[in-house]
């Protein structure tokens, strides 16, 4: 099969200045992120990520906890049509899991994996339709980035330095190429940015 016929393989992640993914304080430490996640920007750039996707994939932590809280944005009526969106998109699509000490998926429409994320991944890449979005899991970000699996990134770059935390870009990842496809300055200073992976 051919790269023109296989699925794209999206991800997003928001990141500081200093490249961060968490704070200093560690994985649950996204106080520098708080204040970005409800701007119009961050908003529509999540319209953006999910719209074409029909397979969402997630590491366990982050499954937890979007599937622990988005579920009642979907039927809160008060709470923003994007996040509304998003949060029924996230309930009804096909979700993949990696996990290591899950054995079932205690959510609907969820198939938990203990597997290489790249070879899974490749698998999903070239049967179904639709966009796969590796939804905000840095662990398996980094592994489809080592093995240049990845077609597009969803990056928001917050106008803050973390001084401490978890960096998506250590060393590990091969030299790779992309093109600025989409850029966006929401109203406190952050970047939405869409990259295309050049081939």
């Amino acid at each position: 099969m051919t790269d023109s016929t296989c699925r794209r393989v999206t991800a997003n992640l928001a990141l500081t200045l200093d490249g961060r993914y968490n704070g200093p304080g560690g994985p649950g430490d996204f106080s520098a992120f708080a204040p970005y996640v409800t701007t119009e920007a961050a908003r529509d750039h999540l319209t953006r990520i999910w719209e074409g996707a029909t397979t969402a994939v997630l590491g366990r932590v982050n499954a937890e906890g979007f599937l622990g809280y988005w579920p009642s944005v979907a039927a809160d009526e008060n709470a923003d049509p994007r996040d509304r969106g998003y949060a029924r998109w996230l309930a009804d699509t096909e979700k993949v899991v990696f996990s290591t000490t899950l054995t079932d998926a205690p959510w609907e429409r969820t198939c938990v994996v203990n597997a290489p994320a790249a070879r899974v991944v490749a698998e999903l890449k070239a049967t179904g339709a639709g966009d796969i979005l590796v939804n905000s899991s840095a662990s398996v970000i980094k592994a489809l980035l080592s093995a240049d699996l990845i077609d597009r990134l969803y990056l928001m770059i917050l106008p803050e330095i973390a001084g401490g935390g978890q960096r998506l870009f250590d060393d590990g990842p091969h030299a790779s190429k992309w093109r600025l496809t989409r850029q966006e300055t929401g109203e406190l200073g952050e970047l939405a940015m869409v990259y295309d992976r050049v081939r």
